[in-house]
């Protein structure tokens, strides 16, 4: 039985990609998004920033990443994240190491797969936390909404939570501090909503603020898309591809930076 892993599957965003979950068997996470699709997070496991679970890997994980990746040669990404926000574990960097050795002792397709966190970043404006992100080779980080209304009414954070010109400020800290071999995605997922009084993140305004927090973040990536699976809340659906497509064109735009690529998913 696998404790760890999950995959592979085929993501939208990364090829071919084999999951590690470094948090306990039930979703941890400072925010409760609307269009989270591993569900609601529940009342006692939404926490602040600041909360630390001290959860380091067995002996038995090493010995699990091996036995799949020896049969996946051609994989593109070994991703930690999914179920919750993986920097609330203290023993992170522990979970790294191991999948650093384990890939570095294997054979591969062509290039090694890369190794990649999610996170939502909001404990990126704690200094300890971007010293250990900067250490993973791709850095996914979700940025949905750039004013405290849409972040408030999207993401749903713990009330401990910094407030959206703090995080956006620590995005820009963290690309300054990556190395140059390592690469910063910002991840935009947009949807919209079918409810009259709720309003979705699909709107003018946050579309421009979102824009103009990427120009000054400036990441190597902006990823656009929107839901593919079953939202947390039942008034959630995906923007189509036009308006995917549109937003990219109002982002380039304003960012007026050929050096950052911009895709839309």
């Amino acid at each position: 039985m696998r404790k760890y892993t999950y995959g592979p599957f085929q993501s939208r965003r990364l090829g071919l990609s084999l999951g590690v979950d470094v948090l306990a068997d039930y979703k941890l996470c400072t925010n409760n998004c609307v269009y989270c699709e591993i569900g609601l997070t529940e009342k006692d496991n939404l926490v602040s920033p600041n909360y630390r679970i001290n959860l380091p890997p067995s002996r038995n994980f090493r010995k699990e990443l091996f036995s799949i990746l020896k049969y996946v040669p051609h994989l593109n990404s070994i991703t930690f994240g999914y179920n919750g926000e993986p920097t609330l574990n203290e023993k992170l960097l522990d979970f790294l190491k191991i999948a650093l050795d384990v890939r570095n002792e294997l054979n591969w397709t062509s290039e090694k797969p890369l190794i990649t966190l999610f996170t939502n970043s909001s404990t990126l404006y704690i200094d300890k936390i971007r010293e250990r992100v900067k250490q993973f080779e791709l850095v996914l980080a979700k940025l949905d909404t750039a004013n405290n209304v849409d972040f408030k009414r999207t993401n749903r954070p713990h009330h401990d939570t910094p407030n959206i010109k703090m995080i956006i400020e620590s995005l820009i800290k963290l690309k300054r501090e990556l190395p140059k071999k390592n690469k910063l995605a910002i991840q935009c997922l947009i949807f919209n909503s079918y409810k009259e009084d709720f309003i979705p993140n699909n709107n003018s305004t946050n579309i421009y603020d979102l824009a103009r927090a990427l120009k000054r973040i400036k990441p190597n990536i902006v990823q656009i898309y929107s839901t593919a699976r079953i939202p947390a809340e039942y008034f959630v659906f995906s923007i189509d591809d036009d308006r995917k497509r549109e937003i990219a064109t109002i982002f380039k735009e304003i960012i007026d930076d050929n050096k950052i690529e911009i895709n839309v998913y």
